[in-house]
């Protein structure tokens, strides 16, 4: 589904992310890792041509993405993002509607269709009965819900979320990681995850991309990829890294530094 190979990007002159080579399949579910300024927005911003100009080779679905038309790759590719911050008066409705604009003309209604669509959207995340509220009253835990609806509204093929647990408590993170993992087991959704949290992505990620200075560090299993020597190379703080007793998968202790 995704092929990237020696893909370089950033900002006028400043590149963040250098020669980073991976690939995703349909139907994975591939969490991204790294410190903070290692390229993790940046590779998303180029995979959906936020920043348009690139090096290196970035193909969806065998066509480089450069030459997609946003229209058309809208209607493939959803995003959820980091920030979820609102100003707008929009009804939770009108919001997750926003999600259709791919598929309409200018001024065009939307059809008994993208309404289904857009039911079907807020009752899969569970925000069917925030229909009528306006998002800028929302909880953090209702929003991420909200941002998630209009994505799927989108009818995407690939799902890219933006570390949509980072304002949550650890009930809602469960929720949302829950509900992610359902669409992509069930449905068939190809997700990439960017989280801080190591732990979530360990347990919910079949693969995990660990980037350090704009460079893919390790790409692979959480096995392989969360060892204490990768975390202590990369984040250069001191862990240690033990099985999850339900999920099996690594788990990291932080250690504190002596006072």
């Amino acid at each position: 589904m995704l092929k990237i190979s020696n893909l370089s990007s950033g900002y006028r002159d400043k590149e963040v992310i250098k020669n980073i080579s991976f690939e995703v399949k349909q139907g994975d579910f591939v969490g991204i890792i790294g410190p903070n300024g290692s390229g993790k927005t940046t590779l998303f911003r180029t995979l959906t041509k936020v920043i348009p100009e690139y090096r290196g080779l970035a193909m969806y679905k065998n066509k480089e993405i450069k030459n997609w038309q946003v229209r058309a790759l809208s209607r493939e590719i959803a995003v959820v993002p980091q920030f979820l911050f609102m100003t707008f008066s929009f009804t939770v409705y009108n919001f997750v509607a926003l999600g259709r604009s791919p598929y309409l003309g200018r001024l065009e209604p939307l059809s008994t269709r993208d309404k289904e669509i857009i039911e079907h959207s807020m009752y899969t995340t569970e925000c069917s009965h925030l229909g009528d509220r306006i998002v800028t009253e929302l909880s953090g835990g209702e929003l991420q819900r909200v941002f998630l609806a209009q994505a799927l509204a989108q009818e995407p093929k690939l799902l890219l979320l933006d570390e949509p647990t980072s304002h949550l408590d650890i009930g809602h993170q469960v929720e949302i990681l829950h509900l992610l993992k359902q669409l992509n087991q069930q449905s068939g959704l190809t997700i990439i995850i960017i989280l801080h949290d190591l732990n979530l992505a360990s347990d919910y990620s079949e693969r995990l991309l660990l980037l350090k200075e704009g460079s893919v560090y390790k790409n692979g299993m959480p096995s392989e990829v969360l060892t204490y020597q990768n975390i202590e190379a990369v984040y250069r703080t001191v862990v240690v890294v033990n099985e999850n007793p339900v999920t099996k998968k690594p788990h990291i202790l932080l250690v504190p530094k002596t006072l």
